[in-house]
């Protein structure tokens, strides 16, 4: 009996209405799968905006809409296997071939998703937290997708970061537990300043700042002296600044060293200056202004001298701290405009 050649085939399998069925099926599978799809927008669209009102629960909110998400993905995708008529124990099979795929060829893709699957249960780093890496990146985790994790900065800038990074390197969580941490900003006066004077001043910029926090007894506002030397006196102020101001350090810390340095300035406080100053102990048995005027150099001294400006430029900084806030608050509430015209 002769064999049927592959044309002869191909005819009595379209005349036999197989094609009809096949096709059924294959649509029946991509409704299902399109379907699914459809459904998980809609879930994650609805469960963002739940998340984004509600006060408390937002990161177990989170891994409800991640998780159940990709679990429908998966039942979808099986459900359409199974309308095709694929045997779900050959498809076992299959998958392990595919997982030895992955051990070896698809390696760098299973790792990002496992990884992300932890940041999203882990507490640590949750979305809406702002965090800065070892490079020095600094922005707000937006989403943690299955390949990488969106930032977008002070700058709007969208920083995608493979979720890899955040198992492998430091990361520092500036508002953990809806906590804020302390900055350090470092300055230098003359040597011969007295430093109650330096810490009045100081202090009294920094708590006239709107977003400095008030005083707790386990949280103050210091100024500190941290070294000293032949050229000058060097201080940190310490300030715990408030928890929405604090997502903005560049600003943050600009707005404080621009306030010290007016308000010394105004004081009548002199930087500390790497320059050489000659101190003159004795002439012709003269001090200090004397020997000067002996040496004709007590007027050019006082010309030297600037006379502090009158006029104060504003502290551009400061602004953009509350500027930076209202920016970053409205890119929150268009965030699910935003994925809404993805989908």
């Amino acid at each position: 009996m002769s064999k049927a050649s592959p044309l002869e085939a191909a005819r009595e399998w379209l005349g036999s209405g197989a094609l009809v069925v096949f096709s059924g099926r294959v649509l029946a599978a991509i409704a299902i799968v399109g379907a699914t799809y459809l459904l998980v927008q809609v879930m994650q669209l609805g469960l963002e905006r739940l998340r984004r009102r509600a006060k408390i629960g937002s990161p177990l909110i989170y891994i409800v809409e991640k998780v159940v998400g990709y679990a429908l993905l998966v039942a979808g995708l099986i459900a359409g296997l199974a309308t095709l008529g694929v045997d779900l124990n050959s498809f076992t099979v299959f998958a392990g071939a595919i997982g030895v795929g992955a051990g070896l060829g698809l390696q760098g893709v299973v790792k990002e998703f496992v990884s992300g699957l932890v940041l999203i249960f882990d507490p640590a780093i949750q979305v809406g937290d702002f965090i800065e890496l070892e490079s020095g990146l600094r922005g707000e985790v937006v989403e943690v997708g299955p390949r990488a994790t969106r930032l977008r900065t002070n700058d709007d800038l969208n920083v995608v970061i493979p979720n890899s990074k955040f198992m492998q390197s430091q990361v520092i969580n500036w508002t953990y537990n809806d906590q804020t941490g302390r900055i350090h900003v470092a300055f230098s006066v003359a040597e011969e300043t007295d430093k109650a004077l330096v810490r009045d001043v100081v202090m009294a910029a920094a708590h006239a700042l709107p977003f400095t926090a008030p005083d707790r007894p386990d949280r103050k506002t210091q100024v500190w002296l941290t070294s000293f030397s032949g050229e000058g006196l060097d201080f940190e102020l310490i300030v715990w600044p408030t928890l929405e101001s604090s997502r903005h350090p560049s600003s943050l810390r600009a707005a404080y060293t621009w306030a010290v340095h007016e308000a010394l300035h105004t004081a009548g406080i002199e930087n500390s200056s790497p320059q050489l100053d000659l101190r003159l102990r004795s002439l012709f048995g003269q001090e200090g202004d004397r020997a000067l005027q002996a040496l004709d150099m007590a007027d050019r001294r006082k010309v030297a001298r600037r006379e502090p400006s009158v006029e104060r430029a504003p502290n551009d900084a400061a602004a953009a701290v509350f500027d930076d806030a209202v920016r970053n608050s409205r890119a929150r509430d268009a965030e699910p405009r935003r994925r809404e015209k993805q989908a």
